[in-house]
């Protein structure tokens, strides 16, 4: 995303008249998430000034910061073992700030339920993939993610996790993937695919494709 985000973090980029991780912050306040952990590390500042304690956009919001540079971020896995005294012992859900997406979040209450009598240890929503990422990264086998699948899906950067997989974890620089294939291939992975409204803005281009389908897209009533 150079040069844009040389002076702006990702997230806060604009498309369809608000930043990206605002069109996720609204999703998740119109599910019922009243509490968000933001990551930082790349401009931190920027987050703080723009979305604060989170009165303005109708939830209480604390930061879990990683460093002051981009190359300071632990990755998604490093990441939310970082953020984990943030996070309380119930399922959390994870999601990119920098992503648009329709995606009902509401509609995890059941693989919560699952991940909090302890069934299952994580849930991962997938995507058609995408024509930047053809190959996919996963498959999904009977309602299980199924990381030696044949077919392919997309990781759709959401997911629920329970506290419990993350025991014993140092918060250093690592990802996400594969680190959990091993919790797939134990069963302890549930997974779903959604067709909604998706999109993953990876270059200026992409921005401003987003920037116009967004525009074109009648607001909601009270957004």
């Amino acid at each position: 995303m150079r040069p844009l985000t040389d002076a702006t973090p990702k997230p806060l980029l604009m498309a369809g008249g608000r930043s990206l991780i605002e069109w996720q912050l609204e999703g998740l306040k119109s599910a019922g998430v009243h509490e968000v952990v933001i990551n930082l590390a790349h401009l931190p500042e920027q987050f703080e000034c723009a979305l604060g304690r989170g009165d303005r956009v109708g939830l209480s919001i604390r930061y879990s910061r990683e460093g002051d540079r981009a190359e300071d971020a632990l990755e998604t896995l490093g990441g939310i073992v970082r953020a984990l005294p943030h996070l309380g012992a119930a399922p959390f859900i994870v999601a990119s700030g920098d992503i648009v997406t329709d995606f009902d979040y509401a509609s995890l209450s059941s693989a919560a339920a699952a991940l909090g009598a302890g069934r299952l240890d994580a849930h991962l929503v997938l995507v058609p993939n995408p024509p930047f990422h053809p190959r996919g990264d996963m498959g999904l086998i009977d309602g299980h993610i199924a990381p030696d699948a044949t077919e392919k899906l997309t990781y759709a950067n959401i997911g629920l996790f329970a506290p419990r997989l993350f025991a014993g974890l140092e918060p250093v620089r690592a990802r996400l993937f594969p680190w959990l294939y091993a919790a797939a291939r134990a069963g302890r992975v549930s997974g779903e695919i959604f067709g909604g409204r998706w999109y993953n803005v990876g270059t200026p281009d992409d921005l401003r494709r987003v920037d116009a389908e967004l525009r074109a897209i009648p607001p909601r009533a009270g957004s």
